[in-house]
């Protein structure tokens, strides 16, 4: 009985094994690449202790500037050549200019529905002419210079209060948390620096980071969606959706509030309301566009926390 169970689990094995080297010894369309395994491809070479990039640095001098790889059931081209990247990124930049959609990111920008990683469509277009002409004009830019002076003094100012009395400054802490202060300024009005709200804030950016750059096995092998529920990311993301929605909306309300002060100098959100209310792009813009909108400002704080 046993040997049958063995005959009948490691028969298809043999036979997957064999099917796949005779194919690589065809001519292949694809740039030369590692060897992978069926079903997973290439996933199970990529150590989470060590950096992918030198990883791929690695196999680049073996395979050369183009190789092939699969992660899981995803083909994948890496390029490790400036002459290749120009060709991607600048001369056929059109072509490649769509981003695929991942689990976590797909969530937590509302279906894709901000500027960072979407689809190229007209409402990305759209949506990136606000950021241009509205939210990053220079105009705007330098109506909040003096909130970014603001908060680097405040820095500055704390260093010197610290060495004064002989404390250690933490740097990367300190910088992270100029960040969120400027970002919350000059996108929701708030300062948000001190009590339960910087703390919430800070908590939920914490947990935003860790669900960015989460592993779930459906981004890769879709058919096994399931494990990421059993392994409790699934709920650990809507959690945290939940989470920041709840956020976003407490800030729109807040400036949907007639008697809230009016500031000499709108915030970002207040501009996108603005728009939306006077009908002012050629697209519907949505509740869900100016959340999706916001969450851009998550992406630049987790950056500067990931270099910090």
């Amino acid at each position: 009985m046993i040997l049958l169970l063995l005959a009948v689990v490691i028969l298809p094995l043999a036979i997957l094994f064999v099917s796949n080297r005779r194919k690589r010894r065809r001519k292949s369309p694809y740039p030369p690449g590692p060897p992978g395994l069926p079903f997973i491809g290439n996933l199970h070479q990529f150590d989470p202790s060590t950096t992918p990039h030198i990883y791929l640095w690695r196999l680049a001098k073996k395979y050369g500037p183009l190789m092939f790889m699969k992660m899981g059931s995803k083909p994948v081209l890496v390029i490790s050549s400036p002459k290749i990247a120009k060709q991607v990124l600048k001369t056929h930049d059109l072509v490649f200019s769509s981003r695929p959609r991942f689990l976590a990111h797909n969530k937590l920008t509302y279906n894709s529905s901000g500027v960072s990683l979407a689809p190229y469509s007209e409402s990305w277009r759209e949506l990136r002419k606000i950021c241009v002409l509205h939210l990053l004009s220079n105009k705007q830019v330098l109506l909040f210079r003096p909130v970014r002076e603001d908060e680097v003094f405040r820095m500055i100012r704390n260093l010197s209060v610290g060495a004064r009395s002989g404390e250690v400054a933490d740097l990367s802490l300190m910088i992270v948390a100029l960040t969120s202060t400027s970002t919350c300024r000059t996108a929701f009005g708030k300062t948000n620096d001190e009590g339960s709200g910087q703390r919430r804030f800070d908590e939920l950016l914490i947990e935003f980071q860790a669900m960015q750059g989460g592993f779930f096995l459906s981004d890769y092998i879709p058919s096994l969606g399931w494990v990421d529920k059993l392994t409790g990311m699934i709920s650990r993301l809507d959690k945290i959706y939940k989470d920041f929605d709840g956020f976003y909306q407490e800030l729109i309300d807040d400036h949907l509030d007639p008697n809230r002060p009016k500031s000499a100098n709108p915030d970002f959100l207040d501009l996108l309301i603005q728009l939306k209310q006077e009908n002012l792009c050629s697209i519907d813009l949505t509740w869900n566009h100016i959340k999706a909108i916001l969450v851009v400002g998550n992406h630049l704080q987790s950056f500067i926390s990931a270099i910090s």
